[in-house]
């Protein structure tokens, strides 16, 4: 184990960390140009698959609709989560810690800790709710996901253990969150689809003396 802030860093990851940093700094440019701007453009591309596959779902019943309308919450409750789980573990950045050279273009700073990495956290759920609304998009989303959690490690930023942690902590929150989610937002429309179908009573006309 390597000692690291308040966690001990598994051995294994952190030799993952040393090899692959070492491969992303041996890199063409282009590659180290590709995968340093795929760490953030990964997201937005996730946003916009998530954005299609509820809209998709946008044109069935009241589940469909409901599934369209709670579609990005699991992301955001995996974020919130991660940061949290980021002020509890307190575990340091490798590239502040194992002092290695980074195509991140910067460390980030002192308190903005490691574990789990939010980029793999939001990407994880944003994918599994892609995947839970349209099976074709969250086929492409998947391995994007993939990517943009392995190019945290590549720029340097990430320890292994931390992407695989995010991922499978935003996959867990997507598949629990989404369909309880659903389920009462479905009841709601539901409802009101009931009330904007009901006949509106005739008031009985007066009849004059």
């Amino acid at each position: 184990m390597v000692h690291n802030g308040s966690m001990d860093v598994p051995e294994i990851s952190a030799e993952w960390y040393d090899d692959v940093v070492d491969a992303a700094a041996r890199s063409p440019e282009p590659v180290q140009w590709f995968v340093g701007h795929a760490t953030e453009g990964v997201i937005l591309l996730l946003g916009v698959l998530l954005l299609m596959a509820a809209l998709s779902r946008r044109g069935g019943g009241p589940h469909d609709r409901a599934l369209a309308l709670i579609a990005p919450v699991p992301a955001l409750l995996a974020y919130v989560g991660s940061e949290f789980f980021k002020t509890v573990v307190d575990e340091d950045r490798p590239c502040r810690t194992i002092g290695r050279a980074i195509i991140a273009g910067a460390c980030p700073p002192p308190g903005d800790w490691s574990f789990p990495s939010n980029h793999a956290t939001v990407a994880g759920a944003l994918a599994v709710t892609t995947l839970l609304l349209s099976r074709r998009l969250g086929l492409i989303a998947l391995p994007l996901a993939a990517l943009g959690a392995f190019s945290r490690v590549f720029v340097g930023v990430h320890y292994p253990h931390d992407v695989v942690a995010g991922v499978l902590f935003g996959a867990l929150v997507a598949v629990v969150a989404t369909p309880l989610l659903a389920r009462p937002t479905a009841e709601v429309l539901r409802r009101r689809a009931d009330r904007a179908d009901s006949p509106v009573p005739k008031l009985a006309s007066r009849s004059r003396p």
